[in-house]
């Protein structure tokens, strides 16, 4: 098997069957969030729409999410007449089902009973104009209270981008490697923008051509937020570019005197997988990677 055909089977494995438990309860609870939203603001006429790797196509198994949007119209204040308001309203909107824990500019969604993480972030936020193109979001952090983004752009940027697979293996390296540091956003920015003119070359070649830059360059490491070219994504990279210098050494080190399986692990034998598709060896294989790091960086 050569390193091409390896990596089509870990994607393989790092994909939901239609009838997996964990993809359906994902949805029914996302539905179930969405019916609580438009009942709770029946009169403001919340936008609620699928976000983050569900709408990319670019969800692993390994780290999978069902983002949701909440965004309000430009001229609507019953919901809260500032972003801080809207946030908080919608908080408000779910805390009676869920544990809700408030994030930069998003809240994530917790079992109330277990606090167990249900892998849904709600996105609120209100639409600059009526287009209901770009749309203003709460920030609790940072040095601006607000960001301007469109949701639309950031999911066309890597839809049509092409390297889908390339972004899918560089989050399960991610998971893997345990780089908290580095926000899934920004690093599928950074695939896209390296693979820009490396569209002939393999996908093995492709994940060498980046983690070669990332060695190599790891300080002139650049990338544009592709819906606001106003929001600064600097500080957020420095905050991870050391480390993923670090660990791209050490995985193509792996790769030259070890072999691809030390990067993203065996593969699962298809007569081991369980009878409803799901593949838990595979899953456990990069949640173990994570409680155990990779060495040489595994102590730091």
């Amino acid at each position: 098997m050569n390193p091409d055909q390896y990596l089509e089977k870990v994607l393989d494995q790092q994909t939901f069957k239609d009838d997996d438990s964990r993809l359906k309860d994902l949805r029914e609870e996302r539905n179930r969030i969405d019916k609580i939203l438009r009942l709770y603001f029946w009169d403001s006429s919340p936008s609620i729409r699928w976000a983050g790797s569900m709408a990319k196509g670019t969800m692993i198994i390994a780290s999978y999410d069902g983002d949701m949007t909440c965004y309000f119209p430009e001229d609507e204040e019953k919901a809260g007449k500032t972003l801080a308001e809207i946030s908080t309203s919608v908080k408000e909107a779910l805390q009676d089902d869920y544990s809700i824990e408030v994030k930069a500019s998003a809240l994530r969604v917790k079992s109330k009973e277990s606090c167990d993480d249900l892998h849904i972030d709600v996105v609120p936020g209100r639409y600059v104009d009526e287009s209901k193109s770009d749309v203003f979001l709460h920030r609790t952090k940072g040095d601006k209270s607000r960001l301007k983004t469109n949701l639309q752009k950031h999911i066309d940027h890597i839809k049509d981008s092409g390297f889908q697979s390339a972004i899918r293996l560089m989050k399960l390296w991610k998971v893997r490697n345990g780089i908290e540091s580095a926000k899934t956003f920004v690093l599928e920015l950074l695939v896209v923008k390296l693979l820009q003119g490396q569209e002939s070359l393999s996908l093995s070649s492709q994940l060498e051509h980046i983690w070669t830059k990332f060695r190599d360059d790891a300080n002139n490491l650049l990338v544009e937020d592709p819906a606001n070219s106003n929001n600064d994504l600097k500080p957020i990279l420095d905050e991870c570019r050391n480390f993923l210098s670090s660990v791209a050494s050490s995985t193509l080190w792996q790769i030259e005197h070890h072999g691809w399986e030390q990067v993203f692990g065996e593969l699962e034998d298809e007569e081991n997988q369980s009878s409803n598709g799901q593949n838990v060896s595979a899953l456990n294989i990069a949640v173990a990677s994570v409680i155990t790091p990779t060495k040489p960086w595994g102590g730091n």
